[in-house]
């Protein structure tokens, strides 16, 4: 491979290269939990988004898929030229570790992508990326796809706790303390959930959520309030948030048309 190719990849893709071979990287299905990679595309311009939108759904997407990555969710702001949010589902932290290295390999992928990964300082195709390392918790081992309706809407939201400590409490009030459980009954559909092993805000937990509409979103919120279940569990001492949270970030996205999820 010519290193102008290679190196054009790594900039764009943005994850660190380890020898590690391919069929070590691609495990099948049967593994115990998955590994989210979430990248943020900063796009400032309807040109970079144009871009992005056709080295996404013409290059990138149908590589990734080769690769044993799927399904691959490409999200936006419901106002806004961007950032782009990209959520890699992977079987193993070596697949993450490889990606460039199999990328830089697949012709394919260098040749549709040409015109996006060779974009020029003087028209940069994006701003700049940044990328999060998630794994997935025990209680939802494997990403879900729960919404499917053209008018779909994600909520991706952010929860940072003050100390690694308590960051594994909020976990627990997740996976052991039955509020997991509580969103699925009530209409929270979960598409991951995963605690931050690399990336900003840390220590964190993120999650997302999918709905068929707007009006689903804001129906399950309210039911979720008023459960009482989660009215006995909010209000047990040891998981209260002003404990073991510091922050909340939450975000309304839509997907991309040619998103997987």
């Amino acid at each position: 491979m010519r290193r102008r190719e290679f190196l054009a990849v790594s900039g764009a893709m943005g994850v660190w290269p380890l020898a590690q071979t391919v069929s070590e990287a691609q495990q099948p299905r049967g593994h115990q939990r998955d590994y989210y990679e979430l990248r943020t595309y900063q796009l400032e311009t309807q040109e970079q988004r144009k871009a992005f939108d056709r080295f996404a759904a013409d290059a990138a997407i149908p590589a990734l898929n080769r690769l044993g990555i799927s399904p691959v969710g490409v999200f936006y702001p419901l106002e806004g030229i961007g950032p782009a949010y990209v959520l890699l589902t992977h079987p193993s932290p070596e697949s993450v570790a490889t990606l460039t290295e199999r990328l830089a390999n697949d012709d394919e992928f260098l040749q549709r992508g040409a015109a996006w990964l060779d974009a020029p300082a003087t028209r940069p195709a994006y701003q700049r990326m940044e990328s999060s390392l998630f794994v997935a918790f025990t209680g939802m081992p494997h990403l879900e796809t729960p919404a499917e309706s053209p008018d779909r809407v994600f909520q991706l939201r952010i929860y940072e706790s003050p100390s690694v400590k308590t960051g594994q409490k909020k976990i627990e009030m997740f996976n052991d303390a039955g509020e997991i459980a509580i969103f699925r009954r009530v209409g929270l559909n979960p598409v991951f959930f995963g605690e931050a092993l690399v990336g900003s805000k840390m220590p964190n937990l993120t999650y997302m959520l999918g709905f068929e509409s707007d009006e689903d979103r804001a129906a399950a919120w309210k039911r979720f309030g008023a459960d009482p279940q989660w009215q006995e569990l909010r209000a047990m001492e040891e998981y209260a948030d002003k404990k073991i949270l510091s922050g909340i970030t939450n975000l309304m996205l839509q997907p991309a048309t040619y998103s997987q999820i």
